[in-house]
């Protein structure tokens, strides 16, 4: 049977024609006053708005699905579809439907991605909107990073964990990727990121390199730093090429790209962003670093301050220098007041610009950019003057922008609309001809009822009316039954059933000044609006550099008010391997406890000569892994430039934070809890430095207990016998592992201390010296409400258990073991013998990894115990 074509309207056919040029977009297509959506872009978005999805044509042979929604609610729905990932195309109709008697011109007037968008209600203030393109060569991966709202242009390259740990720390909203790449990607690096993928062409190196140099207007990109980044070029070229082709030309803005330097900042791996919860948990309602730091005022701040968690210095004198500043508003309050309330009154410099660069700035946010450049005046003026040298380069260097400044006020009313149509957007006395266009306008009312009356009582006819249209203007208005009263010198235009129409030269001279002045002034406005815009862009620059100061002040003021109303201390940095840390806080745990409850403190202490690994003991729910965290949270704390929750903190430079802390199991990529502990343990253990800070909790609690038990031994073994040393915190509920004490000189024990009452333990969570010899897990499942049966009956296991895997249990049969060793190598000449010594001697031991040392261990052992049986 022959299948059925739809019958093409006229408004479909003109439908189907643009959206053949944005197939992957949702075509929002303004139909009156509705944008319409037809067809799967109907049925997808109907399911996203959740709005009332039903068929244009019902019944004909032209039915279609449909869904739609009010043109003015676009800024209520745009974002929800963006959100949610799509790409949405909106077309606008470009002509008045009453001008044609034809089918409305439409076309497109903006394409909007989740990482291309410059609408207010898309964005989010304190976040940046990063557009990422990535690369993949043979040797290295190249990543790029723009933010299209702020003009940020950023690019690196490096291996695959590199490139996830910047995709895991930027967040971008869309990753653009190779179509012939689009496999090895969610391969690599997962399938969680919204991407689009292009032809393989636009990855090509003279491409984006011409089409880099072409968009700076520079010969080369030395200038830039990145001329060495191959990967990192290309990258870059094709995001731009993106832009391109999204329709988005006006791009001065974008005026620079910028390396992102490794060797500059901590490194941080994906784990390590994830378990710490910087700015983002797993855990619903989890409370973040970020939220409890965060105390910026300005967008550009909040933004700052993410750059500034994702990558904490590792520069001594620059981390000086911002402690300084912190150190210096802490005594200089006053001052601090005085600089956040002028901050309060800066809005999104970095967006505002951008929205001029690109021609979509309105009257009103011209208003704020002004406003804005007039709160740095004072904050200039109080940072140049300040007895600190970081403030007084941050004053001397702020743009005040006056020759600006007056020109905005000079030109734009005060309250000028968000729309130039609107009126009243330019200032009375700028323009002549607009002020007198304005006075006529204003004037031709009281003009025209003077006339009226006039003419009224000349001629004795009281219903007379003036009005106007489109076709014959200005005319007046007789009743047939007043027609004989009609003077001489009025000339008849129009007659109607009941009526007849009039004009005289008094109003046709009139009407030559009059009609069309509203739409002349908006003209003009229009016309003056632009050329504001077109004459702020060579402001750019500065004010870019302005919002950039800003968001580095509103960054450590926001420190200094952390550091007062939270008893947070400065924290000393030097270029020793020691961390010592006294009466040490978890900056977020002490801000959940119930009011009135202190939090208990600790001291950690960590060298690489005396006491490098501190192993950890302790029942679970006493406070473990907070301690690990805090550790890390302080170090991360300070090397960004604030002062930290202890009583004192001396902290040698770190380069590396490590974690393994809490279960982050990957079923989804069918990955097990004790795989992935493995795979991040492995990443901990390959990419240690002498500087690197770990912390490692319950390795191994994800397979059998002598397995588990093994695998912490021998991890804890090569931590210490690394030659990086790095500093360590194990903590683990295997007590075996107070045993390496004796042998490992640089390994000491601590448990967190607990105090057993009759039926019940009382969590001291405070960390001592010495090793604990019980995990009191029954207790936590009595405080967790188990039924009393079970508990019982878990209480009757345990002693059995603990009876026959007593140490002296344990101790026999390491014995055992080791006799039968001993009675293998009795005989010289034993073929077994020369096996094993050939095993031994075959080993790598300097890239023999610690699994692989258990499974080569294991090996020996079958071979003796296949021996003995034989």
């Amino acid at each position: 049977m022959a299948k059925t074509v739809k019958k093409e309207t006229p408004l479909m056919k003109q439908y189907n024609a643009i959206k053949a040029k944005y197939p992957d977009a949702l075509l929002l297509f303004r139909v009156g006053d509705f944008y319409e959506t037809f067809g799967e872009d109907a049925i997808k978005t109907a399911g996203i708005l959740g709005i009332i999805l039903t068929k244009r044509g019902a019944g004909s042979d032209s039915e279609i699905e449909l869904a739609g929604f009010p043109h003015h609610s676009i800024n209520n729905y745009l974002p929800k579809l963006v959100r949610a990932g799509e790409r949405v195309a909106i077309c606008d109709q470009l002509e008045d439907p009453k001008l044609t008697k034809d089918i409305v011109k439409r076309g497109v007037t903006e394409l909007v991605t989740p990482g291309v968008a410059l609408n207010d209600e898309v964005l989010i203030s304190k976040s940046n909107n990063f557009l990422c393109s990535v690369y993949f060569d043979k040797n290295y991966i190249g990543v790029s990073f723009l933010d299209i709202s702020t003009g940020e242009f950023l690019t690196s390259q490096g291996n695959a964990e590199y490139i996830d740990k910047l995709l895991q720390n930027f967040s971008p909203s869309e990753v653009l990727v190779s179509k012939q790449k689009r496999t090895l990607f969610n391969d690599t690096f997962g399938k969680n990121f919204h991407t689009f993928y292009m032809e393989d062409w636009v990855y090509q190196t003279d491409y984006a390199y011409e089409t880099l140099i072409k968009h700076f207007n520079t010969k080369t990109l030395k200038g830039f730093g990145i001329e060495d980044l191959y990967e990192g070029i290309i990258a870059s070229g094709s995001i731009l090429h993106y832009l391109s082709e999204t329709q988005h030309h006006k791009l001065q803005h974008i005026a620079s790209i910028s390396r992102i330097a490794e060797d500059d900042y901590v490194w941080m791996d994906k784990f390590t962003i994830r378990n710490l919860e910087l700015y983002n948990s797993t855990n619903n309602n989890a409370v973040t670093l970020l939220s409890v730091i965060d105390k910026t005022i300005s967008p550009m701040g909040g933004r700052m301050l993410k750059r500034w968690l994702a990558l904490p210095l590792k520069n001594l004198d620059k981390i000086k220098q911002r402690h300084d500043v912190v150190g210096f508003f802490m005594n200089e309050h006053a001052i601090l007041q005085k600089i956040q309330n002028h901050i309060k009154h800066i809005g999104d410099l970095e967006r505002l610009i951008s929205k001029v660069a690109t021609a979509k700035v309105n009257p009103r946010e011209v208003i704020q950019l002004k406003n804005s450049l007039e709160a740095i005046v004072p904050i200039k003026a109080l940072s140049a003057n300040c007895h600190n040298e970081s403030l007084k380069i941050i004053g001397d260097t702020l743009q005040s922008c006056d020759v600006l400044r007056a020109k905005i006020k000079e030109m734009l009313n005060e309250d000028a609309p968000v729309n130039v149509l609107k009126g009243h957007t330019i200032a009375a006395g700028f323009s002549s001809d607009l002020d007198e266009l304005r006075g006529l306008s204003k004037s031709g009312k009281d003009y025209l009822n003077k006339m009226l009356q006039r003419e009224s009582e000349r001629t004795g006819i009281t219903s007379l009316k003036i009005d106007s249209n489109n076709v014959f203007g200005y005319y007046i208005e007789v009743r047939n039954t007043h027609k004989d009263k009609v003077p001489a010198d009025w000339i008849r235009k129009q007659t109607l059933v009941s009526a007849e129409r009039y004009i005289t030269e008094e109003l046709k001279e009139y009407e030559a000044k009059i009609l069309g002045a509203e739409d002349r002034i908006l003209a003009i406005e229009q016309q003056l609006f632009s050329e504001l815009v077109m004459w702020l862009n060579q402001y750019i620059k500065p004010i870019q550099q302005n919002a950039y100061l800003i968001g580095q002040l509103d960054c450590l003021c926001g420190f200094a008010q952390l550091a007062k109303y939270n008893t947070y201390v400065r924290p000393t940095i030097d270029d020793s391997f020691d961390l010592d840390i006294k009466d040490g806080r978890h900056p977020v745990i002490e801000k959940q406890l119930p009011i009135g409850e202190p939090y208990i403190s600790n001291n950690v202490f960590l060298n690489r000569s005396t006491q490098q690994i501190i192993m950890i003991t302790g029942p679970n729910m006493s406070g473990k892994s907070a301690i690990l965290r805090q550790t890390a949270l302080i170090v991360l704390l300070a090397q960004m430039g604030s002062f930290v929750p202890a009583e004192s903190a001396r902290i040698g430079l770190v380069d590396k934070i490590f974690t393994r802390v809490g279960a982050s199991d990957n079923i989804s990529m069918g990955e097990s809890t004790f795989m992935v502990e493995m795979n991040e343990t492995a990443s901990i253990l390959n990419n240690i430095s002498d500087r690197s800070l770990v912390l490692l909790d319950e390795i191994g609690r994800g397979t059998s207990t002598y397995d588990g038990i093994s695998i912490a031994w021998a991890i804890s073994e090569y931590l210490h016998e690394h030659p990086s040393k790095p500093k360590t915190l194990f903590a683990t509920h295997y007590h075996e592992l107070n045993e390496m004490t004796e042998t490992f000189g640089r390994i000491k024990n601590f448990n967190v201390s607990v105090k057993e009452l009759k039926d019940n333990v009382l969590f001291l969570r405070k960390l001592v010296e010495g090793g604990s010899e019980h995990s009191f897990g029954i207790h936590v499942a009595k405080m967790a409400g188990m039924p009393q049966q079970v508990l019982h009956r878990a209480n009757q296991v345990l002693k059995k258990l603990e009876k026959s895997h007593s140490s002296e249990a344990l101790t026999d049969k390491v014995k055992s073991l080791n006799n039968e060793m001993q009675l293998s190598f009795f005989n010289l000449d034993d073929p077994l013998l020369e096996n094993i010594k050939e095993e031994i001697l075959h080993i790598d031991i300097d890239t023999l990894t610690p699994v692989e040392a258990l499974m080569k261990l294991n090996e020996i052992k079958r071979m003796l115990v296949k021996k003995k049986r034989a």
